[in-house]
């Protein structure tokens, strides 16, 4: 039970992280229909393991978040950042906060984990035939998707928009702090 009330916030969704995951997911379809759409053998087998790595920690994500949602009791992002207030998650599961940094940058297909692009020894992978403003929107989506996955390490580990003042009585909606806590996670990626 919250001890504050959550009228002051703008959507509350009870299945948010369901929610997400569920369009998340959806990611894997553009993924594969790029490679298969630009008619080109390596373009179509760069999709292929592109789609592959991305379910296969997708379920990484998924397991990870089942045990810091089962302390919460709740799917809705405001009680797990509530749940928060007085220590954030990273403390008490930093064996899954490390488990779930690595398993993001896989799910993005970033350095180390940038085995389905791989320029070396590949053609680019699944955006080998893409020039220009498509080009450029697979990139956009590809930042975009750090971007929210650094937001869901900050809803769920970092105490989203909470500042460190802990044992705050009514903790206030902060997005600058939020904003940096995304940022810093950026960072990491970069």
């Amino acid at each position: 039970m919250i001890p504050f009330s959550l009228s002051g916030y703008f959507v509350s969704i009870d299945l948010g992280v369901l929610f997400l995951f569920a369009v998340s997911s959806l990611g894997v379809y553009g993924i594969v229909l790029s490679g298969w759409s630009s008619n080109s053998r390596y373009a179509f087998f760069g999709a292929l393991r592109s789609a592959a790595q991305m379910v296969a920690y997708e379920v990484s994500i998924g397991l990870i978040l089942i045990a810091v949602l089962l302390c919460v009791g709740s799917l809705n992002f405001i009680e797990v950042v509530a749940f928060q207030r007085f220590t954030f998650f990273l403390l008490p599961f930093y064996p899954l906060f490390l488990m779930f940094l690595i398993s993001i940058l896989a799910e993005t297909n970033r350095a180390p984990f940038d085995l389905p692009e791989a320029e070396s020894e590949l053609v680019s992978g699944y955006n080998v035939e893409y020039a220009a403003m498509g080009f450029a929107l697979f990139f956009l989506a590809e930042y975009s998707a750090m971007i929210m996955m650094g937001g869901l390490t900050v809803l769920v580990f970092l105490g989203g928009w909470l500042s460190f003042s802990f044992f705050c009585t009514n903790p206030v909606v902060n997005p600058l702090i939020f904003g940096i806590k995304i940022a810093a996670i950026c960072f990491f990626y970069i």
